[in-house]
């Protein structure tokens, strides 16, 4: 059970280098993984029922400790990443299933590995835990609408659709993880030392089957799309740090917001376009997906040595 562990943590720790070489595994063999299209929802559950069971009422503490500081952070995360998209799909005109997903993937929730970078950055992480728990029991309703708002003019999008898939695949497995945490108390420990690998395990096939799924699209956009990625999510870091340090935070917590802001669950991205829309508007979830997590290791590597 060690050995099981410790393989977790290791995969844990490199998760965006296998994203990375499995991504591109199955965009040079997409016919051995796109058996895997029909598994992404079932795959998001599982993250999601992964996260419920680390769930604590202890990490909202936070928001009653400092209720203004993880409003702003969700705020800003709802407001900057949206708008930096939409800005993005309206620099570069992109075309409509690419616009739909960039926009998409910035009306996610906080990515769950932003809590992680937050730790290796020395960063808040009491305040990292809340805003991304709170900026996902608040997805049923901000994603679909703020997608509804922001990307109706490239295809029509339903946000009854994006409110009960949200429901299913991400609120009900959480609440389902929750549920399972408090009845068996310790007995989910082993479950939660070994949730590093089966989280990273599921992203990475949820990402194959989309890189699979267009792997001829991804040929003709992919560098336009990547560029486009690249930049929402520098933007993204970019904004967060500054809007913390314009209401005056502390670096601890500036740190905290700019991951926060930075970083998408690009998984449930991913499923909604999958779901709703098709596997190219699923194609910069994917992206983002591998890049985030390169880019927010080497942010906090950075942010690790910034000293007050």
């Amino acid at each position: 059970m060690r050995a099981l562990a410790a393989l977790s943590r290791f995969v844990g720790n490199t998760f965006a280098w296998w994203v990375l070489l499995f991504a591109i595994l199955a965009f040079f063999a997409p016919s051995v993984f796109i058996v895997l299209k029909g598994a992404i929802v079932p795959l998001l559950g599982l993250v999601m029922f992964g996260m419920g069971l680390t769930l604590k009422l202890d990490d909202f503490a936070a928001v009653f400790r400092q209720p203004w500081r993880v409003g702003l952070g969700c705020v800003a995360h709802f407001v900057i990443m949206p708008g930096v998209a939409w800005g993005l799909c309206q620099l570069f005109q992109l075309p409509a299933e690419i616009a739909v997903g960039v926009i998409l993937v910035g009306c996610c929730p906080s990515g769950t590995s932003s809590n992680v970078m937050t730790w290796l950055a020395k960063g808040d992480l009491a305040l990292s835990v809340a805003i991304a728990a709170v900026t996902t029991l608040i997805a049923p309703l901000a994603t679909p609408a703020l997608i509804w708002l922001l990307a109706s003019a490239w295809m029509p999008v339903s946000f009854w659709e994006m409110f009960f898939s949200i429901l299913q695949f991400v609120m009900l497995p959480i609440v389902l993880g929750v549920l399972a945490q408090r009845v068996l108390g310790n007995k989910v420990q082993l479950a939660v030392e070994v949730l590093p690998l089966v989280s990273v395990v599921s992203i990475v096939m949820i990402v194959c089957a989309v890189v699979a799924a267009s792997q001829a699209k991804i040929a003709e956009t992919g560098l336009l799309i990547m560029a486009v990625v690249i930049l929402h999510n520098s933007f993204g870091y970019l904004l967060g740090y500054g809007t913390a340090r314009l209401f005056g935070l502390p670096l601890a917590q500036r740190k905290s917001l700019a991951l926060e802001v930075g970083m998408q669950n690009s998984g449930l991205g991913a499923a909604l376009a999958a779901a709703h829309i098709s596997p190219l508007a699923a194609v910069p979830s994917a992206l983002f997906s591998v890049w985030h997590n390169i880019s927010g290791a080497l942010l906090s590597t950075w942010f690790r040595r910034l000293k007050d």
